[in-house]
C-alpha cells in the first residue's frame, strides 16, 4: 500500500472515488506488467523455439489486431449490456482458459520441425486470447474515464503504465534468460501467464461503473443497431474533422509499425543472430527510457493538442527504425553478459524509449480527447476499428516486402509513411478553424 500512497501523494485533490479507482487500475497495470513481459518474447519464440515459418509469424502479429474488426459489431454489444463488470469478467476467462494447454505441449525440437501441427494449436490460442481485446479495450477507456476527471487522467495513466512497465522490464529479462537455459520454458510458464491474466481481468473490472446516461430497452433489432451504430461511427469520423485527421495519421503510423513488427524478429534473427537474452536486452532496455519519461509524458498529453503529441510519437518510430537500419551496414558491436550490444542499436533503444512513452497514452486515451466522457468508449472503438482495418493487409504485406525486397526496403517504406503522417498532424493542427472539434480544455498550445 506504501507504493499507492506515494503514487497518489504526487496528484494533489484526488477524489475517493479516483483514488479508489487508481489503486485498482495500478494492481491491474502490475499484474499484466508480467502478463506483456513474457508475450513480449512470443514471437521470437515461435520462430526460434517452435520453428515457425515467416508468414505464420506475421499471422501471429495480425491476430493482436484484425480482431478489432469485429468492434463494429462488439461496439453494440457492449452498449445493449447493462452489466459490462460482469461481461468483462466472462470474457476475461474464455480468452486466457486456452493458454494452459500450452502446458501439454512436447519438450523437444522434433516436435515443432516441417509443418507442425503444434503451430497451428499455438496460433489458435493466441487468436482465443487476442480476440477479448474488442472487449476490453473500450470498457477499460470507459471505466477509468468515468472515474479520472480530465485535469488527472494521462497523469494518473502514465504512473499505471510506468509500473506496467518496471514490471514488463524485468520479466522480460528474466523470462529471456530463462530461454537461454530451456528453449522451451514457455511450456510452463504460460499457465501461470494465464493465471495472473485472469486475476488481473477479475481486478479491473472491480472498478465502479455507473452510466450517466439511461440504457434504454430497444425495440430495434440487434443487426439493425449495428447498422445504426456503423452510421453513428462514420459520421463522427465525417463531421469531427479534428479526429478524422488524428486517425489519418494513425493508418500511416498503424501501416508503418505493422509492417515492420514481424520483420524486426526476422531480422534479429537472421541478419544479427541475436539469442534470447540479446533479444530480450533489445525488447526492453528501452522501457528504461520510457519509464523515467512516461509521468512528463502524461502530463504532456494533458495540456497539449493529441495531434501535436502524436508528432512526437511519430518522430521517435522513425528514428528508432532509421538505427535499426542501418545496423545491417554497421554491424559492429560488443559482448556483455552473453548480449550483443550493437553501437547503432544504442541510439535505436533512446528513441525506442520515446516511442514507448509516448505510445501507449496516444494509442490508449488519446481518442477519448475527441468526445464527451460518454463517448468515450465509441471513440475508442473508432480507433481500434481502424487498427483492425489495417491489420487486414500491413503485418503480412511486410513480411512481402521483405521477402521480395529486402531489410532495407522494408524499413524505408515504413519511415516515409512516418514522415506523412507527421506532415498530416502538423497540417491539421495549423488549421485552427477545427479546434472546434476539440472541447475546450484539451486545446494546448
Amino acid at each position: 500500500m506504501h507504493f499507492f500512497s506515494v503514487d497518489m501523494n504526487m496528484v494533489k485533490g484526488l477524489t475517493n472515488r479516483e483514488k479508489q479507482t487508481f489503486k485498482l487500475h495500478m494492481i491491474y497495470s502490475i499484474l499484466e506488467g508480467v502478463v506483456l513481459g513474457v508475450l513480449a518474447l512470443n514471437e521470437f519464440v515461435f520462430i526460434k523455439s517452435i520453428n515457425g515459418s515467416n508468414y505464420q509469424l506475421g499471422f501471429l502479429f495480425q491476430f493482436s489486431m484484425i480482431v478489432f474488426l469485429f468492434l463494429i459489431f462488439i461496439n453494440e454489444f457492449l452498449k445493449r449490456s447493462k452489466n459490462k463488470r460482469r461481461l468483462l469478467r466472462i470474457e476475461g476467462m474464455i480468452t486466457r482458459l486456452p493458454m494452459f494447454g500450452i502446458a501439454f505441449f512436447p519438450h523437444t525440437p522434433e516436435a515443432f520441425s516441417g509443418d507442425s501441427i503444434y503451430h497451428y494449436i499455438f496460433l489458435a490460442i493466441f487468436l482465443v486470447y487476442f480476440l477479448g481485446h474488442p472487449i476490453e479495450k473500450p470498457l477499460i477507456n470507459l471505466f477509468l474515464k468515468s472515474n479520472y476527471r480530465h485535469k488527472n487522467f494521462g497523469l494518473l495513466y502514465s504512473y499505471a503504465t510506468t509500473a506496467n512497465k518496471v514490471v514488463m522490464l524485468v520479466v522480460t529479462f528474466a523470462y529471456g534468460m530463462l530461454l537461454d537455459v530451456d528453449n522451451y520454458a514457455f511450456i510452463y510458464v504460460f499457465p501461470v501467464v494465464a493465471t495472473l491474466s485472469i486475476a488481473s481481468i477479475f481486478i479491473l473490472s472491480n472498478i465502479k461503473y455507473t452510466p450517466k446516461k439511461l440504457v434504454e430497452e430497444s425495440e430495434v433489432s440487434f443487426f439493425k443497431s449495428i447498422k445504426k451504430s456503423a452510421k453513428r461511427m462514420y459520421c463522427i469520423l465525417k463531421t469531427n474533422h479534428s479526429y478524422r485527421h488524428f486517425e489519418i495519421g494513425f493508418m500511416l503510423y498503424g501501416f508503418a509499425f505493422m509492417t515492420t513488427v514481424t520483420v524486426i524478429y526476422i531480422f534479429f534473427d537472421e541478419e544479427l543472430h541475436l539469442n534470447y537474452s540479446s533479444v530480450a536486452f533489445y525488447r526492453n532496455s528501452y522501457n528504461i527510457i520510457a519509464i523515467a519519461t512516461l509521468p512528463f509524458f502524461g502530463k504532456l498529453l494533458g495540456a497539449l493538442d493529441p495531434r501535436k503529441f502524436g508528432v512526437i510519437t511519430y518522430l521517435s518510430l522513425a528514428l528508432y527504425l532509421f538505427f535499426l537500419a542501418i545496423t545491417q551496414y554497421f554491424p559492429y558491436y560488443t559482448t556483455v553478459f552473453s548480449v550483443q550490444i550493437y553501437y547503432t542499436l544504442i541510439l535505436y533503444i533512446v528513441f525506442h524509449g520515446f516511442f514507448a512513452a509516448t505510445m501507449p497514452l496516444l494509442w490508449n486515451i488519446g481518442s477519448a480527447y475527441f468526445g464527451d466522457d460518454d463517448d468515450a468508449d465509441i471513440y475508442q472503438s473508432i480507433h481500434l476499428w481502424l487498427t483492425g482495418l489495417r491489420a487486414v493487409f500491413a503485418p503480412l504485406s511486410g513480411v512481402f516486402f521483405y521477402e521480395v525486397f529486402g531489410f532495407t526496403f522494408s524499413f524505408a517504406l515504413a519511415i516515409s509513411a512516418l514522415i506523412i503522417a507527421i506532415f498530416v498532424m502538423k497540417w491539421s493542427y495549423n488549421k485552427r478553424f477545427l479546434h472546434a472539434d476539440l472541447k475546450p480544455q484539451t486545446t494546448g498550445t
